[in-house]
């Protein structure tokens, strides 16, 4: 049996609200993924910690404090220099549609703002997870 495609769902930085993380992570679970919560205000070092212990697929980002471009692209780095660039990296939340092609470009994947059908998500990570 193939092994289940595994996302970590992350809250970086400070931000308080986990609402739409959680409404994520029970979405790409019950779409059949394995889903790993991390909470609230974690730093970008612990998530990728977390990704490498896990041995993920996918990170999840949720941010809504506007520190997008900073957090987003260090968890990026990060991955970079722990040679774990085959793990797909999205981000959600209140994200300004002309930092988009930034975030791209820094190496997030798909970005999903607040509306976003949790299907589109679902079906993103499966046709861009590298397995």
């Amino acid at each position: 049996m193939e092994r289940k495609i595994r996302v970590l769902v992350a809250k970086p930085g400070l931000d308080g609200h986990d609402r739409g993380a959680k409404i994520v992570a029970r979405a790409l679970r019950d779409a059949g993924m394995e889903v790993i919560y991390t909470g609230l205000h974690q730093t970008t070092e612990m998530i990728v910690e977390t990704a490498i212990q896990e041995d993920v697929d996918v990170i999840a980002l949720s941010l809504l404090s506007g520190a997008h471009m900073t957090l987003f692209v260090d968890v990026t780095k990060l991955l970079k220099d722990s040679n774990m660039e085959d793990v797909l990296v999205v981000g959600g939340g209140v994200i300004p549609k002309e930092d988009i092609p930034a975030l791209k470009k820094a190496g997030i994947a798909g970005v999903f703002g607040p509306g976003t059908p949790t299907d589109d998500i679902a079906d993103f990570i499966r046709k861009n997870v590298k397995r």
